[in-house]
């Protein structure tokens, strides 16, 4: 069974859950080649359209960014999705609210926006942030995280994966999982680009995510300047830990490649040194091992 690891969902507005987010609405879901209004319902006569049987809607920050009301409700209503949230661990009792997330049917973790600067988070990308490092001292939240069993959910770039290894190595009982390459770029090679993901990969519960794969490389589909650095990844973490995921539909926007949802998946059918055991691994089996399902 294919399972998608990083896709996203959303309601309309309401007056209970404004869209406050202005840059995602003019920028990103406009462009989309989605309606603006996607509801799980159609993310998953999209899958069926993909092949793909099972996702991960990662909360999506139309709304306040720590409003979960929509990502809770797919996956609650929805016996192929499951969920993961995103909070201020900075705020307090942000230890109970992670328990009661937590609590829902097929809530996996949470997402934490360490490319994000926190007064501005999901608004835009910064990577000279160092607030993942602050995060570190949150012990009631991180207890939390550990009675919860919740994966950690990291978008950072290369640049600040020496921060995350600070927050592995404090709590390495978690099941951590890296975003999008860490924003590596596939002109670079991968040797330059990763030399912090070689500790992260010492620690059996950390995972990285091949999603978003038109933005990470410089070509057309079915972006072969990115497979020296999937092999990589491959090498070091070994197939069991890295991940597939579309990032649709943000994907569908022209700035990240106008990917179908097909294609998302497909391209992976055209990575040459891909064995049959690699491509159940990437797309759905290091997945489940990781959080258990």
């Amino acid at each position: 069974m294919v399972l998608d690891t990083h896709t996203h969902a959303w309601g309309p507005p309401t007056p209970d859950h404004p869209w406050t987010n202005g840059p995602l609405v003019e920028n990103f879901a406009s462009h989309f080649s989605t309606d603006i209004v996607y509801t799980a319902d159609k993310l998953l006569a999209d899958m069926d359209e993909a092949g793909i049987d099972e996702g991960v809607v990662v909360g999506y920050p139309i709304t306040d960014w720590t409003d979960n009301w929509y990502t809770v409700k797919a996956a609650e209503e929805n016996e192929r999705l499951y969920a993961v949230s995103m909070l201020d661990q900075f705020v307090d009792d942000a230890d109970e609210t992670l328990r009661e997330l937590m609590s829902h049917d097929r809530m996996l973790g949470f997402r934490l926006g360490a490319v994000c600067p926190y007064d501005e988070m999901w608004e835009r990308f910064d990577y000279e942030q160092t607030w993942l490092r602050d995060a570190i001292d949150e012990t009631d939240f991180w207890d939390a995280a550990r009675e919860t069993d919740a994966l950690v959910q990291i978008m950072a770039h290369t640049s600040q994966l020496d921060q995350a290894l600070e927050l592995v190595e404090a709590y390495p009982d978690l099941a951590y999982a890296f975003d999008h390459y860490a924003h590596a770029d596939a002109a670079d090679d991968p040797a330059d680009s990763y030399p912090g993901f070689e500790p992260l990969a010492e620690h059996d519960r950390v995972a990285v995510k091949i999603s978003e794969v038109a933005h990470t490389s410089n070509e057309e589909y079915p972006y072969a300047d990115t497979f020296d650095h999937l092999q990589w990844l491959l090498e070091t973490f070994g197939a069991e830990r890295v991940v597939w995921g579309s990032d649709f539909p943000n994907v569908s926007h022209p700035e990240f490649g106008g990917m179908t949802y097909e294609e998302t998946l497909s391209w992976l059918d055209e990575v040459p040194f891909l064995s049959d055991r690699d491509r159940r691994y990437l797309t759905g089996d290091a997945f489940r091992d990781l959080v258990g399902l």
